[in-house]
């Protein structure tokens, strides 16, 4: 199981790997290096694995100073196709996400590491 150990701006530690890069989580998988379309503007196709799963919870790292822009437009869409969503500071998003997956819930985690 994919458990955060430790987050700082630019930096995360997922089950004893470092990552630099943003990231999804899945609790059976990290995809690590997301890009998306436009940094700091997330659109449904930077989240075209997420919905492929279909993990009930989405938690949104918006960034360490909350920087990036999650549309509400967005997370009503995500909504509509089952995926509750949750966008936070990227400190906020990692303490949510591992509370989840402790509790057992289908969860994922897009992170934006910097900003």
């Amino acid at each position: 199981m994919e458990t955060i150990e430790k987050y700082s701006f630019g930096l995360i530690q997922i089950s004893g790997k470092e990552f630099s890069n943003d990231v999804i989580i899945f609790p059976e998988e990290v995809i690590p290096n997301w890009w998306r379309k436009e940094g700091h503007n997330l659109h449904m196709e930077d989240l075209q694995e997420v919905i492929a799963r279909k993990p009930d919870t989405l938690i949104v790292g918006k960034g360490y100073n909350g920087i990036m822009k999650v549309p509400k437009s967005l997370i009503q869409e995500l909504e509509d196709k089952g995926i509750t969503t949750l966008a936070k500071k990227s400190n906020e998003a990692v303490k949510e996400y591992n509370k989840l997956l402790k509790e057992g819930k289908r969860v994922a985690a897009a992170l934006h590491l910097t900003c």
